[in-house]
């Protein structure tokens, strides 16, 4: 099994299914899925990060998230809620709801400060339609598409 394979739990066993095969999740992950609405519905795949608030709450977003080298990374203003539940406690899940699968990550986060594992990212989201930069912006950022990575976290 490989670094950072998830362990295999059948969530559907009421329908007798069993477990999905993590290779076949994995591979339909690495295809960086779209997150743009389609026509007529939302006819996208959709990213959740699950969080914990400072009173033990339960706070979940929806984000903008790119998997890269086994882990989902994404990224947010310093004084968002989710990066500061993360700096506080980083425990969270990740919700992958996209055609085929519906998948649940649980792990660690932790703020990526290497500058080539930056710049990496920023390229690989701008693979993806987004051209960020890697500034190191102190102020909150006001959306997931202001232009940087600085606070990419990655999960699992």
């Amino acid at each position: 099994m490989a670094a950072n394979a998830p362990t295999a739990k059948n969530l559907a066993g009421l329908y007798k299914l069993g477990p999905l095969d993590w290779d076949d999740v994995r591979g339909t992950l690495e295809t960086n899925l779209t997150q743009e609405p389609g026509p007529g519905g939302p006819g996208h795949d959709t990213f959740w990060l699950s969080t914990l608030d400072a009173d033990g709450r339960p706070h979940i977003t929806a984000v903008g998230a790119l998997w890269v080298d086994g882990r989902y990374y994404f990224s947010g203003g310093p004084r968002s809620r989710k990066i500061r539940n993360i700096e506080r406690d980083s425990g969270c899940a990740f919700g992958v709801a996209i055609h085929g699968y519906d998948v649940a990550l649980e792990g660690r986060a932790a703020r990526v400060t290497d500058d080539a594992q930056l710049r990496r990212l920023a390229q690989v989201f701008a693979e993806g339609g987004w051209a960020p930069t890697t500034s190191r912006r102190t102020s909150s950022c006001p959306s997931p598409r202001c232009g940087t990575v600085d606070r990419a976290y990655p999960t699992i």
